[in-house]
């Protein structure tokens, strides 16, 4: 009988079919395989905080969106079905004087309070990049104290302090010769009502700003100052074109958050409508959208206002937006 010989290990080996080679096509999907799937990851990492933000926030907003084409009123929430009215409350608060007077209230109001809100959080920021340790302690204490108080707490305090009968400020402003400000209503008035409501905004937010700013202000290279000091620069011109530009991006994300926060402002006007007035004239966006909801109880009012204010924040916030990515695009 023929028998086959058998195989050793070493022959074995040579007879193994080779693994075709890898070509450059090849070698290049695999590099593009793994540089899709290196884009997509981030994109799935982030997708369970989108779903919970959709969660809470979308609802809401579809709610809103809903409301605001139906008069829903008192008997609405007792059962009785709503009733489909279409853009009929954009049309009564888009031809009413008295909202569009609110709303450019409203926005003087921000815009004059942000800007302000922004300069002295800006000084304060630097300010602490140029004082000692234990003063810029100092100083970072107090305005986390400020920023920490709670706003019915302070708003409670700042009112005694500008009571017609028994605050501070009048009994000082009192003692400056040629000034009468005995008993002296600052809630009366809508000029100085919104003096006060601004200074108590401004400084509940300056805080914030100022510890923004400085934080990225802690992020300028010592040889960038140094620099500009051995080229001759003052601490003007250092500031303004050296360290200004630097800090654009975080000036401005810090402006746009100060714009949004100061255009929905409520708890301090309402404390201090409680403690003076609570005429039309003293209301902005806030007030105006509590008062149509809990006041009136016309829901689709109310609504109708909300969605307005959030078309009106999403357009400021865009318009920031695009400009801060052409900037850091170029």
């Amino acid at each position: 009988m023929h028998t086959h010989p058998t195989l050793t290990p070493q022959k074995q080996k040579e007879t193994r079919v080779a693994a075709p080679p890898i070509t450059a096509s090849d070698a290049k999907k695999d590099v593009l395989r793994q540089k899709r799937r290196k884009a997509w990851t981030p994109y799935l990492l982030i997708i369970p905080s989108i779903l919970i933000l959709l969660a809470g926030l979308g609802y809401p907003v579809l709610w809103q969106l809903r409301t605001s084409t139906q008069k829903f009123g008192l008997s609405q929430q007792f059962g009785q079905p709503p009733e489909f009215v279409g853009i009929d409350n954009y049309i009564a608060i888009f031809s009413s004087s008295e909202t569009w007077a609110i709303v450019i209230r409203s926005i003087l109001f921000c815009l004059i309070t942000a800007a302000l809100t922004l300069a002295i959080g800006l000084l304060l920021a630097v300010l602490m990049t140029a004082c000692g340790s234990k003063s810029r302690l100092t100083l970072q204490i107090s305005l986390l104290l400020a920023w920490a108080m709670p706003v019915v707490a302070a708003m409670t305090v700042w009112i005694w302090l500008f009571d017609r009968r028994r605050g501070i400020v009048n009994y000082l402003l009192n003692k400056i010769p040629g000034l009468d400000f005995y008993r002296f209503d600052w809630f009366e008035r809508p000029m100085t009502f919104f003096i006060v409501a601004s200074i108590i905004v401004i400084w509940m937010s300056v805080p914030f700003v100022a510890f923004s700013v400085y934080a990225g202000l802690t992020q300028i290279s010592d040889e960038v100052i140094e620099a500009s000091k051995l080229d001759g620069a003052t601490g003007t011109q250092r500031l303004r074109f050296i360290i200004m530009p630097m800090i654009r991006p975080v000036i401005m994300i810090v402006l746009l958050l100060q714009i949004i926060w100061d255009l929905r402002v409520f708890t301090q006007i309402k404390m201090l409508q409680d403690a003076g007035s609570g005429a039309s004239q003293f209301d902005l966006l806030g007030t105006y959208i509590y008062k149509l909801g809990t006041a009136s109880q016309d829901f689709g009012m109310a609504s109708a206002v909300s969605v307005f204010i959030l078309a009106l924040t999403l357009g400021i916030s865009w318009f920031y937006v695009r400009n801060l990515l052409a900037e850091l695009d170029s």
